[in-house]
């Protein structure tokens, strides 16, 4: 359910006229269509969508190194993921502001414990469920906007971030046992 509502909230971002749920997350910026042009406020809303996800996954992974079911070696994985995420946020962030636009602020955490159900989680596993449900949401999520970024640049890191997270997918699923897709083109349907 989470990756299904990653996906179709980053894809929808990309739409000419945002949803009342994007806008509810990027805000409304003021004059900044007239400043940078249509396609360019276009690629910052699907920026500003994407580094919104990053800040969920960045505090998703701290709920879970903060709850102490992680074991060492997991745990260890966790903090090194969730150093990707903040990687990912500071480069949209950084992307963002060099084209004129404003950076999507994080919530507080107890919005994200809310969002991610985190009073539900009882032991590693839920927690590995849920970031690979998380990964694999973000992995399909920007491989579906890389189509609608006007600058191909965007595009090619839209790709790349698809590929951490994926990366990140394809561990966790170890972790849990699970095994790899058996059929090609199985990230981004």
């Amino acid at each position: 359910m989470l990756n299904h509502k990653r996906r179709s909230f980053l894809t929808a971002s990309a739409a000419t006229t945002l949803s009342a749920a994007a806008f509810g997350l990027i805000g409304a910026i003021p004059g900044r269509s007239l400043a940078m042009g249509m396609s360019g406020a276009r690629d910052v809303d699907i920026l500003n969508v994407a580094l919104g996800l990053e800040h969920e996954a960045i505090n998703a992974y701290q709920l879970g190194a903060q709850s102490g079911l992680l074991q060492k070696p997991v745990l260890d994985a966790a903090v090194l993921f969730q150093s990707h995420h903040k990687g990912h946020r500071d480069a949209l962030m950084a992307t963002i502001e060099k084209l004129g636009g404003r950076p999507v602020a994080e919530k507080p955490m107890a919005e994200y414990a809310r969002a991610l159900n985190a009073g539900a989680i009882k032991s590693q596993e839920d927690i590995l469920n849920l970031a690979v449900r998380l990964e694999l949401g973000a992995s399909n999520a920007y491989l579906g906007v890389i189509p609608s970024f006007q600058d191909a640049n965007l595009a090619k890191v839209a790709a790349r971030l698809a590929a951490d997270e994926t990366m990140h997918w394809t561990a966790l699923s170890g972790v849990l046992g699970r095994q790899l897709p058996g059929a090609p083109l199985s990230f981004g349907a």
